[in-house]
């Protein structure tokens, strides 16, 4: 089996920096324009270019999300946006749009073009159809099962290559593929057999969205720290299945997150690459403690997403609003003084002497320490670490490298 390569997601340049040194074989990321995360802080043409150039000297790829499907008054816009990208070297443009292929294809005919989940594709019939146009990956449906994702494979050319998200936030619909329907009574709108739910009947009855119709399907409404959510999906959680979705063929593990912080994906890409190492080891075990690093990070109740359910199952949906939040990231390691045992540190969150805590490493789970004696800039003792991004100095029992984070336990 060929080794799959993590993807990991890059919102900014500190994430990108946290994927490469725990374990990305690439990334991607957007511009401040025709990328579906406008939210997240993205990245310039100037940036673009540094980040490549960074990715480049340590190994590692770099894919541009431009998976908007962008409206007719924009075109204009997007040919000036490629021909400024023209003289960047972004290893390939994840596109969900046909025009957007065609005309990237025109102003920049050598670039490696991947098909975004956003295109919906569900069948090798789909895939080949990107193929025949130029694709060379194509990033599969979420709604997918493993068995399906499997026949795809067979019925392939074997450079086409297959992507698929395998941890990460999950949607519920949009627009054209709503889920709803199937989610309900168990006829999917995407086959032709939409129930139409979005124009039944409901009304609020102790707190709860009750169909006309349907008294027993009942959706709770919650508020909980002023947020409600009806129709969360869990997050997907792959890491206990590892062997099955490489001997399945996918040649791409993405990671979902360009708006999750440097924290989660250094320690999702982490675990990822310590399970993918151990399956090329040659005598792979499962190892729980990969599972309870995912459980470090903030997300949603876990599953495994669509690979071993129909797309209707009620345990796709999140039975608790809102998430659980990800252990304190206190502190990032930016030099170590093996002669004194002293760790330079970088604050992230307040932590204080004698507080219980762990040490992240690329390639290891956390290691327990106490927190010890600290020291300022100036080498005077602190009890706590206060200020925003101080600079502080820590006793720490066993090496470290820079890169290093220290989380509370």
């Amino acid at each position: 089996m060929k080794r799959p390569e993590i993807l990991s997601p890059a919102g900014n340049f500190e994430k990108m920096r946290a994927a490469i040194l725990y374990g990305a074989d690439a990334v991607y990321l957007a511009g401040h324009i025709f990328g579906m995360r406008a939210a997240a802080d993205n990245f310039s043409i100037d940036e673009l270019a540094e980040a490549v150039e960074y990715a480049h000297a340590r190994g590692v790829k770099v894919y541009l999300t431009l998976n908007t499907m962008p409206r007719e008054y924009e075109y204009d816009a997007l040919r000036k946006y490629l021909i400024d990208l023209s003289h960047i070297n972004i290893d390939a443009m994840i596109i969900a749009d046909v025009g957007v292929l065609v005309l990237v294809k025109e102003l920049l005919p050598n670039m490696e073009i991947h098909i975004s989940t956003q295109a919906n594709a569900v069948s090798a019939a789909a895939c080949l159809a990107w193929y025949k146009l130029g694709a060379r990956r194509v990033v599969l449906a979420r709604e997918l099962t493993l068995d399906e994702i499997k026949a795809i494979r067979m019925n392939i050319p074997d450079d086409l290559e297959l992507e698929c998200f395998v941890h990460g936030s999950m949607c519920v619909s949009y627009s054209g593929r709503c889920l709803l329907s199937n989610h309900m009574v168990g006829r999917d709108a995407n086959r032709g057999m939409c129930a139409q739910p979005c124009r039944w009947n409901y009304t609020i009855k102790n707190y709860e969205i009750v169909e006309e119709k349907r008294p027993d399907c009942r959706m709770p409404v919650e508020e909980i720290n002023g947020e409600t959510f009806i129709m969360a999906s869990r997050d997907t959680c792959t890491i206990e299945h590892i062997p099955e979705l490489i001997e399945a063929g996918i040649n791409s593990f993405k990671i979902e997150g360009r708006m999750k912080s440097a924290y989660y994906t250094a320690v999702v890409t982490n675990a990822y690459k310590m399970a993918i190492d151990s399956y090329f080891g040659g005598e792979y075990k499962y190892n729980p403690d990969w599972y309870r690093e995912l459980e470090s990070v903030s997300h949603r109740d876990y599953h495994t997403g669509y690979y071993f359910t129909d797309s209707h199952a009620d345990a796709n949906l999140a039975p608790n609003n809102g998430y659980i939040k990800d252990k304190a990231y206190l502190a990032v390691a930016t030099g170590y003084d093996a002669d004194t045992g002293l760790g330079e540190f970088t604050q992230r969150n307040k932590m204080c002497f004698g507080d219980s805590a762990e040490l992240l490493t690329p390639g290891a789970i956390g290691r327990e320490l106490v927190i010890g004696e600290m020291f300022d800039e100036n080498m005077n003792p602190i009890e706590s670490t206060p200020h925003p991004y101080m600079k502080f100095y820590m006793k720490v029992p066993f090496e470290i490298r820079e890169g290093d984070i220290l989380r509370a336990k």
